[in-house]
């Protein structure tokens, strides 16, 4: 009969028990730091849509803020890829569950600079035109006073209180190119997020 020693098997289970719970809270703590880096780097980079067909084009968009209830300024994006002609009119159709107050004074059009990694993104020209707003705050209507070529970016520029409803809000640009038959086809889309 083999007599095993208390002591030693006492000591060597509990430092190895020791240890092991060590390494699962030390393992637990990195995993969880992990995985709360990964859902803050996912949240700004990802972007979910169901049902996502071809006729989709996603539009680039910069905001000052996203949090809710807060001054914003919005620069909605068309870039030179977006649009094949120039166009006369642009219109905006906003949805029902943005509640926030869009003024005409509030907005403006202009040639862009995109930003990135050094520089901001901002207006380097302003250009001319006419809004208006339906009553219901369903759409916005731009008029340029001159046709704006296809080259470059462009972009609406928007300033209000963010909404008091946090969650995901999509825009629409349709544009109206000049000819003998005004023809307003879809440009594409941004979907604003509100924290």
């Amino acid at each position: 009969m083999i007599r095993k020693n208390p002591l030693k098997s006492f000591l060597c289970n509990g430092v190895l028990s020791t240890a092991g719970l060590f390494a699962g809270i030390v393992g637990t703590g990195l995993l969880t730091e992990n995985a709360n880096l990964l859902k803050a780097k996912a949240s700004n980079l990802i972007e979910f849509r169901w049902n996502a067909s071809k006729d989709y084009n996603r539009l680039y968009y910069y905001q000052s803020t996203a949090r809710k209830r807060k001054r914003a300024t919005y620069y909605l994006v068309i870039k030179e890829k977006d649009r094949k002609t120039a166009f006369i009119k642009l219109r905006l159709t906003v949805p029902s569950h943005f509640e926030a107050k869009i003024k005409a004074k509030k907005l403006s059009l202009c040639r862009l600079n995109l930003g990135g990694f050094t520089s901001k993104t901002k207006c380097i020209e302003k250009i001319p035109a006419v809004f208006e707003i339906a009553d219901d705050q369903s759409a916005i209507e731009i008029f340029p006073n001159k046709p704006v070529p296809a080259d470059g970016a462009v972009a609406v520029v928007m300033k209000i209180f963010n909404p008091e409803d946090s969650g995901m809000y999509q825009f629409n640009a349709l544009a109206q190119a000049p000819g003998d038959i005004p023809i307003t086809g879809y440009i594409g889309s941004w979907n604003i997020d509100i924290e």
